[in-house]
């Protein structure tokens, strides 16, 4: 098979989507002999350089990494604040195509690709992820080149300054196929009027034999934290994770229990700065190493980092799945996220981690707490969700899923 992947981002760019295209694209090219190229723009760190100058960049140009054909194109990143004024102007006056002017602001503007997508001699073309234009260039160049088009959208419907745009559900009508992370997406996504037929629930994935590689006492020792509860938080360090909310919670976590301590652990982008200041006014965060932040740490250690933490929060409201839960659970760890979006489809409460309301502090605070007092407790969440892994979400299991959704968009095309 002949598969062109398109998406905002790729290695060394960390982020959730930007690692399912990864080890989706490797794998098929390792275990089923495809013919795999992405097409991807020359971020470096992470989406905010498609409007900030300031953020670095990759070299444009075509490379190849584990098999996989990646092509880098240039970002148009200049005039952010006009492009993001324009947007605000066109919310303000309620233009009938404001959407477009949010995506002109989101971008990537990469002015080529779509004639490249349209040249690109593939059997399918799937693209992720929404609000990013990038998936506007597949589907087009798609319908130039009379390819299928499987859009992968990992929809975050709660952000609705960047969800609630006509333009996204109406490229998911004129797709092929549609790819979803959760069942939440899929629900949300018929109630917008999207064909159920068209949409296959899927997920993401994670490598099982990476974390059970894992030793959680490099980075304790490290960092001198012995035998001391950490509670890990393990994402972008952006504002939308939520890291906030876990910051207002430690007060209460640390009378309870003085010597929890508290790693932060993600790319750096530019709320980092606003973070530290949080951090800042915390009653003694620093002392004994209470509170770490660990910025773009490689993948190699991110299994030490799981393996190293008695419980993972990930308090974003914001996802369209979550990896991380998989990848706490891969280590075993029990897991705390929110009762927001598309969560509480992935995290069983009670089961495999607990839900707190979002933005409800001291519930956050009792949550963590809670699991720190009961060790069995914490093993048996565990234990359960990494019994989940097993069962749904493996690399092998998504690639084979994804794969199908492949086929059967290029068998649609064939006899329609």
């Amino acid at each position: 098979m002949k598969i062109l992947h398109v998406v905002q981002g790729y290695t060394p760019v960390i982020g959730g989507t930007e690692l399912l295209i990864q080890k989706l694209s490797e794998r098929l090219v390792q275990q089923y002999g495809d013919n795999v190229t992405v097409f991807t723009t020359n971020a470096a760190r992470n989406c905010e350089v498609f409007w900030l100058q300031s953020e670095p960049t990759l070299p444009a140009g075509i490379e190849k990494i584990n098999g996989v054909t990646i092509r880098r194109f240039p970002l148009f990143n200049k005039l952010g604040h006009v492009r993001h004024q324009l947007s605000k102007f066109a919310d303000w006056s309620k233009f009938p195509r404001r959407d477009w002017f949010r995506a002109l602001f989101n971008g990537p503007l990469l002015f080529n690709m779509t004639a490249e997508i349209a040249n690109f001699k593939g059997e399918v073309i799937a693209a992720s992820s929404f609000p990013f234009l990038h998936m506007h260039y597949a589907l087009n160049g798609g319908k130039r080149s009379h390819t299928p088009v499987v859009l992968h959208g990992a929809l975050h419907p709660t952000d609705s300054w960047s969800f609630e745009r006509p333009m996204i559900y109406k490229a998911i009508q004129q797709a092929t196929a549609y790819i979803a992370n959760s069942t939440f997406e899929q629900d949300y996504l018929v109630k917008r009027g999207i064909p159920a037929q068209k949409i296959n629930t899927i997920g993401v994935g994670v490598d099982l034999a990476q974390f059970a590689k894992a030793d959680g006492s490099i980075l304790r020792q490290t960092y001198g934290w012995g035998k001391s509860p950490v509670i890990a938080f393990v994402g972008q360090l952006s504002k939308r994770k939520g890291i906030h909310l876990l910051l207002a919670a430690m007060p209460q976590v640390w009378q309870a229990y003085p010597e929890a301590k508290l790693l932060l652990a993600g790319a750096r982008g530019t709320y980092a700065e606003q973070l530290e200041q949080i951090i800042a006014k915390l009653p003694a965060s620093t002392e004994n190493n209470r509170l770490i932040m660990q910025s773009n740490f490689s993948e190699s250690d991110k299994a030490n980092i799981f393996a190293a933490c008695d419980v993972l929060v990930f308090p974003s409201q914001e996802e369209s799945f979550g990896i991380v839960f998989l990848e706490a659970w891969a280590c075993r760890k029990a897991v705390i996220g929110l009762r927001a979006g598309a969560i509480p489809s992935i995290v069983r409460d009670g089961v495999d981690g607990l839900l707190v309301a979002p933005d409800d502090t001291n519930a956050l605070g009792q949550a963590i707490c809670q699991l720190l007092g009961n060790p069995s407790r914490r093993d048996s969440m565990g234990e359960a969700g990494y019994h989940k892994i097993t069962e749904h979400y493996t690399w092998d299991i998504v690639t084979r899923k994804f794969r199908a959704v492949y086929q059967q968009a290029i068998n649609k095309s064939a006899n329609s």
